[in-house]
């Protein structure tokens, strides 16, 4: 199978299964190695691969049992509260006050930009774990001045990392020229032109011609483009090489780095056609058909359980 292909090269597989329900591709799959080393190694090289303009998230596998005991022990320790959705002239010394009912509270924090406005969410830590599910219970979804707030158990330093780690983390060298090898090989086996680049988390200051000078040194540009909606930047935009390999170590170089404030987020576009060909040959590969070209198999996000190989993330 695909699945078997792309992994194969990291050591010698078990098994390996596509998840299918009633309508076809359940959105994740399972592929177990015969050692842990070549599933460390399958995770390192292919998490964060872009298939079919979809970033496939790969990661060790989990029991549902194993899933709802850690969800079980976060559930029963957490302290620090999550509040958003609330308007700018709530502050620290009043999110104090419409918290401190519930219990004796460390810690509060109204999150501001850098001129002080209020981002409209923020962060209440109590003592004892009781004292944050009661507020949780108590405030969430309750109207404050008007807006219905948002309040919830905050996630973790170790959580937020983990989310943010396929987009935003740096890689090292060894790592970038790996990444490069697999994207390459992707490239040619998809049928991709690969030349197309996504970018997005982009300030609202960069423009086409700032976009493309920070591109520009990977390799010679056609065009880079920032979407705009009625003269404001929608926060994204394209940028199209002339060759493949200088698209992809852009991506490499690019993806993760702070450019402004913000980390930019860089992955291959994928042109409609593309998708359409994509699914066209899923289709024939479901109904049996013999002329159906090879394509890694990844479709739209659905939640799915931990795996060595799950679904897209985007």
């Amino acid at each position: 199978t695909i699945l078997h292909d792309i992994f194969s090269s990291f050591g010698k597989i078990l098994s390996c299964k596509v998840v299918y329900d009633e309508n076809g591709l359940n959105g994740y799959g399972v592929v177990r190695f015969q050692t842990p080393a070549a599933a460390k190694r399958a995770i390192e090289n292919m998490n964060d691969l872009l298939m079919n303009d979809c970033i496939a998230y790969i990661g060790s596998f989990k029991s549902h049992d194993e899933r709802e005991e850690d969800l079980r022990a976060r559930d029963n320790e957490f302290t620090n509260v999550y509040i958003k959705n609330f308007g700018e002239d709530i502050d620290d010394e009043r999110l104090n006050y419409l918290f401190c009912k519930y219990g004796q509270v460390l810690s509060v924090k109204v999150i501001t930009d850098r001129s002080g406005k209020s981002k409209g969410f923020g962060f209440v830590n109590f003592k004892k774990h009781e004292d944050a599910r009661k507020a949780i219970q108590g405030m969430n979804g309750k109207i404050v001045n008007g807006r219905a707030i948002y309040v919830g158990r905050a996630q973790t330093k170790t959580e937020r990392q983990g989310e943010l780690k396929s987009e935003f983390e740096p890689m090292n060298n060894q790592d970038k020229m790996t990444r490069y090898q697999v994207r390459q090989l992707y490239f040619v086996a998809s049928g991709c032109s690969g030349t197309n680049l996504y970018v997005k988390n982009l300030d609202n200051e960069i423009d086409d011609e700032r976009l493309w000078q920070e591109f520009s040194p990977f390799g010679a540009i056609t065009s880079a483009k920032v979407m705009m909606d009625h003269g404001n930047s929608r926060g994204f935009g394209f940028v199209c090489f002339t060759s493949p390999e200088d698209a992809t170590m852009a991506v490499s170089q690019m993806n993760g780095r702070i450019v402004v404030r913000k980390p930019w987020y860089v992955a291959f576009a994928q042109h409609k056609k593309e998708r359409q060909a994509y699914l066209a040959n899923m289709f024939m590969q479901r109904m049996g058909g013999v002329c159906a070209v090879p394509y890694p198999a990844m479709v739209p996000y659905q939640p799915p359980p931990y795996s060595y190989i799950m679904a897209p993330m985007y």
